[in-house]
C-alpha cells in the first residue's frame, strides 16, 4: 500500500543498493531521483552472491525467476603451479548454498544491475554522468549542487555510492572508520582462452591468489588477483600505476599467471582497490543517510556485499514507510535492525582472508587438506551452520 504523502528523495549511486532502494521507495509513493557519476550502468564487475534474507527480498521484488535464470554455477578448483588440482572448494560451497527456493544464487553483478534498472526505469528519474559537488542541510531538507550546475532541493539524501562514498566524504569529516584488512584485489575481463565451462580455477602462493572464472555466456572470463599487503600509496586515477603494482606482486608465479598479466595490459575494465571495511558510529546525519558499502562495507572477503545492500535497501525503505515522514525515527529503526547483521558479516570477513589467501605454504596445504576431508566428516553439518550464521543474522519485518 502506497503512502498518501509523497516525499522527494535523491539517491547518489546507481548500484545494487541505490536501485533496490529506489524500487521500494517508489512502491511506497516516494518521488525518487538517482544521480550516477558514470554515463550509464556500469559494465564488467564480478560475480556476486544473493543469500539468505536477500533471497527473500529479491522474491518480494518479483525478480527471483529472473535472478535464477541469470545464475552462474561455477565449480571451483585450486591448482598448483603446473595446473594440477589440489582441492575442490566448489564441492564444499555446494553444501553451504542451501536447497530449494531459499537457496543462494550467484550471478554477475552487471546482470543484477540490469534487472534492477529494468524494474525502476519507468518510475525513477535517472541523472547520468553527474555527481554531487556540494550540499547544504536545513530543517526542511537537503539542497544539492550537481557538477552539471543543477541545484535541487530534496527531503532526504541517500549516499549509496560505494566504499569511497562521495556523500560520506562531504557529510562525515575525513574518512572515518575506513579499516584496511591487509589485502588488495584486482579484477578484469579476459577472453576465455582456457575454454573453461562453468568453472573457476584458482592458484595460490603465500600471500597471493590468482585465478579466472567463466561468466554466464562462457565466451569471456574474469581474471582475479588478491594479495596481502600493508596500505599502499598510489593514485586511484592512475590505472597504469595500479597495473604495475599487480604485475610486480605476481611476476614470479607459475600456472597461467604470466598470460593473465599479459591480458591485463589491454583489459577494458581493469579494477583495483584495497580490501577494506567501513565502520561508522552512525549511518545518518540529519536528513542524509548512508546505505550499502557507503555505510557498512564488509569487503569482498565477506561474500555479502550484495546481500547487505539488498536487505539494507528493503529495511531503510520499510522504516521510512512505517515512520510516515519522520526521517529521524526511520533512520534509527533502520540502523537498529541492520547493525547486528552488518557486524556479524564484517566479523566473518576478517577471518576469511587468512583462509582465502593463506600466509604460508603450510597454511595453503592445511587448507586444501581440510577441503578434501570436510565432506566426509560427521560434523560437516555443524560447520555449515556456523558458516551460514552471519548470512542469516536478521529476520525481515513485513512492512
Amino acid at each position: 500500500m502506497k503512502q498518501t504523502t509523497t516525499k522527494t528523495v535523491l539517491i547518489s549511486g546507481a548500484g545494487v543498493a541505490g536501485m533496490a532502494l529506489a524500487h521500494w521507495l517508489t512502491e511506497y509513493g516516494y518521488d525518487v531521483t538517482i544521480v550516477e557519476r558514470a554515463g550509464s550502468l556500469r559494465a564488467g564487475g564480478y560475480a556476486v552472491d544473493v543469500r539468505g534474507p536477500a533471497v527473500q527480498v529479491i522474491k518480494k521484488m518479483g525478480l527471483l525467476p529472473a535472478v535464477r535464470a541469470a545464475a552462474i554455477d561455477n565449480a571451483a578448483s585450486y591448482v598448483d603451479e603446473h595446473g594440477k588440482v589440489t582441492a575442490e572448494p566448489g564441492k564444499i560451497m555446494a553444501l553451504f548454498a542451501g536447497e530449494g527456493e531459499t537457496a543462494d544464487t550467484e550471478l554477475m553483478r552487471s546482470d543484477l544491475l540490469h534487472l534492477l534498472y529494468q524494474k525502476t526505469a519507468k518510475r525513477v528519474h535517472y541523472i547520468w554522468n553527474d555527481s554531487i559537488e556540494a550540499l547544504q542541510q536545513s530543517v526542511s531538507g537537503v539542497t544539492v549542487h550537481l557538477k552539471s550546475g543543477s541545484v535541487q532541493h530534496y527531503d532526504i539524501l541517500v549516499g549509496a555510492d560505494g566504499m569511497h562514498s562521495n556523500v560520506r566524504h562531504q557529510v562525515w569529516s575525513g574518512e572515518p572508520g575506513f579499516n584496511h584488512l591487509g589485502y588488495y584485489v584486482s579484477l578484469f575481463t579476459i577472453p576465455n582462452y582456457l575454454h573453461l565451462k562453468d568453472r573457476e580455477v584458482l592458484h595460490r602462493a603465500p600471500g597471493k591468489l590468482a585465478g579466472m572464472y567463466t561468466t554466464r555466456n562462457q565466451e569471456e572470463a574474469k581474471a582475479i588477483f588478491y594479495f596481502a599487503s600493508k596500505p599502499l600509496e598510489y593514485d586511484f586515477r592512475d590505472i597504469a600505476a595500479q597495473k604495475r603494482i599487480v604485475g610486480e606482486q605476481f611476476k614470479t608465479l607459475g600456472w597461467e599467471v604470466p598470460k593473465l598479466l599479459k591480458a591485463m595490459e589491454t583489459a577494458p575494465d581493469f579494477y583495483f582497490d584495497s580490501i577494506s571495511q567501513v565502520t561508522l558510529d552512525t549511518w545518518s546525519q540529519g536528513r542524509v543517510v548512508l546505505l550499502g558499502d557507503a555505510a557498512y562495507c564488509a569487503s569482498p572477503l565477506s561474500g555479502q556485499g550484495t546481500s547487505l545492500a539488498l536487505v539494507g535497501a528493503y529495511v531503510l525503505a520499510g522504516e521510512l514507510k512505517t515512520a510516515a515522514g519522520n526521517h529521524a525515527a526511520a533512520f534509527a529503526g533502520y540502523e537498529s535492525a541492520m547493525r547486528p547483521f552488518v557486524l556479524a558479516n564484517q566479523k566473518s570477513a576478517i577471518s576469511a582472508g587468512k583462509q582465502f589467501v593463506p600466509a604460508s605454504a603450510f597454511a595453503r596445504w592445511f587448507g586444501d587438506l581440510n577441503i578434501r576431508l570436510l565432506p566426509k566428516m560427521p560434523w560437516r553439518n555443524s560447520m555449515v551452520k556456523m558458516f551460514r550464521a552471519p548470512f542469516d543474522a536478521i529476520t525481515l519485518k513485513q512492512y
